[in-house]
């Protein structure tokens, strides 16, 4: 069923009752929670075997507004029944998808794909609603997350076998790349849309079909995107989605024969979890985890161009990201005029509800990710180091923190050794640029690095020596659905996006042909 207006505003609304006065924020939030019920993608159940469905037993949860900490909907707790129903579902489904032609698949990614961008700015507003990212954001995030479905609509008809000379002249050699089968996705809330859609397009475009497990903090994107798969055509049970009780989900996917493949966006813990329940029926496994990427500012770097490109890559979604340069690491020699500049664009920075004008900072997920801020800047304050701007919780209250720069930052310091996730930006100093690559690879993460120098033979040299998936040169913002995303070390395993991303949900099969001398 869809969720009728009048539902919708009630469950908006339903904290107006005790309020004097409703913010501006809140009135917006439920002028658009109430036109997109008009949009036609609003879903609140899950998708099992192309219907909308409940959990068994009735049970919610509660989809929240990080802006204002209003109820946006309530959607299915589900958990390993409703898991399993999914599996089989795509199980079912796999042997008739797989058999369609590549060209024919890539017809009904192309339709899904037009589909996602004529709903563009609902789509938008729903990753603004439950995500709380700026408007203009979570619109660049819909371009992002469909070029994902474009760009694999396309490589479905570029999966090539091989022949192989034989070594045996009554033999021929050749080798086929078929689906791997159903395919576990579980994706995380900072990128509700192209998370799904990064894993989704390629496994859908080689044959496989697919279970996606959303966050139970940004469900209502992912069930508006597979609301717009079945609008595409794409058949029953190929796409399905539950949400709700995330260890019951996990443990049901790992634990299925059926489930061929685990594909994880998170944390390092659970990606660790998820390799370690995957050994048990031997399943693929990719996995894009945590990051501590270095931002490494060179003396002889273009001053704008650096600023410009740490400040994207720091302070995007709210510092949210695993891409998110977690520690900018400045040559002694530019130091105090980069952090002097930096500060400035900091300080511009506009900070509010997501649906504002000119805001480029929303909140944070939750108030467990406030807290975690607080307790990094409390270490780093501890152990000597400086803020020179922000370091505090927002006047706009709920989970909004401010922009904040923190100087003469030390490894030791937990905003060194770990991701923050935040809108927090440590400068670290160096002297040479083997101290540089020292500094940037002490770390377990290795997901993505960037680097700022006119030096075109140090471009070269730190690059290669920067253990990382990602480098990003004189550029802050270098995701692309055309190159391939991923990292090593234990920021993960396997690649998405690009040619190589599809290899992914592939299976290489040989095959000898024997007596082929005879007449």
């Amino acid at each position: 069923m869809r969720v009728g207006r009048l539902t919708l505003c009630k469950i908006v609304s339903s904290h107006l009752y005790h309020m004097h006065r409703p913010s501006p924020s809140l009135y917006r939030q439920m002028s658009v929670a109430a036109g997109l019920k008009d949009s036609g993608i609003f879903r609140t159940q899950g998708l099992i075997g192309g219907k909308w469905v409940g959990a068994h037993d009735g049970k919610t949860l509660q989809v929240n507004n990080p802006s204002t900490g209003e109820i946006i909907a309530d959607v299915p707790l589900m958990g390993r029944k409703e898991t399993n129903d999914a599996i089989s579902s795509a199980y079912d489904a796999f042997s008739s998808w797989s058999k369609l032609t590549a060209a024919e698949r890539s017809k009904y990614l192309r339709k899904w794909y037009d589909l996602i961008m004529s709903h563009k700015e609902e789509l938008g507003q729903l990753i603004t609603l439950e995500q709380g990212k700026p408007l203009k954001e979570a619109l660049g995030e819909v371009n992002y997350g469909a070029s994902f479905i474009e760009f694999f609509a396309e490589e479905a008809k570029r999966i090539y076998g091989d022949i192989i000379p034989a070594t045996l002249t009554d033999r021929r050699l050749f080798v086929l790349k078929q689906p791997v089968g159903v395919v576990g996705a579980i994706t995380p809330w900072n990128f509700p849309l192209a998370m799904i859609t990064r894993k989704v397009g390629p496994a859908l475009a080689c044959g496989c079909t697919v279970v996606v497990k959303p966050s139970e903090l940004t469900p209502l994107t992912a069930l508006a995107a597979a609301e717009l798969a079945l609008q595409a055509g794409i058949p029953p049970g190929v796409l399905n989605v539950v949400m709700g009780n995330a260890p019951d989900i996990g443990d049901a996917l790992l634990a299925s024969s059926q489930v061929r493949k685990i594909t994880f966006t998170g944390s390092t813990a659970v990606g660790k979890k998820l390799m370690a329940g995957a050994a048990g029926t031997v399943k693929r496994v990719s996995l894009e985890l945590g990051g501590n990427a270095p931002c490494i500012v060179f003396d002889d770097a273009d001053l704008d161009v650096a600023v410009k490109g740490v400040l994207a890559a720091k302070f995007r979604n709210s510092g949210q990201t695993c891409v998110c340069a977690n520690r900018v690491i400045v040559q002694e020699g530019i130091y105090e005029k980069f952090a002097e500049a930096f500060s400035k664009s900091v300080q511009n920075l506009q900070v509010g509800d997501g649906f504002t004008e000119g805001v480029v900072q929303g909140p944070l997920i939750n108030e467990a990710a406030v807290q975690k801020v607080e307790s990094f800047i409390q270490d780093a304050i501890s152990k000597g180091a400086k803020v020179i701007l922000g370091g505090k919780r927002h006047s706009l209250g709920t989970t909004f923190y401010e922009p904040t720069v923190v100087t003469d930052v030390k490894s030791e310091m937990l905003l060194a050794r770990e991701e923050v996730f935040g809108p927090v930006a440590p400068l670290l100093r160096f002297k040479t640029e083997e101290e540089a690559i020292r500094i940037a690879n002490d770390t377990n993460a290795g997901l993505a690095a960037y680097i700022f120098t006119n030096n075109v033979q140090r471009t070269w040299r730190v690059s290669e020596a920067l253990e990382y998936g990602l480098v990003g040169v004189n550029e802050g913002i270098i995701s692309t659905e055309v190159a391939p995303f991923g990292g090593v070390k234990q920021s993960g395993l396997g690649r998405e996006g690009s040619k190589y991303g599809i290899d992914e949900y592939l299976e290489m099969k040989y095959v000898c042909l024997g007596d082929m001398n005879r007449k």
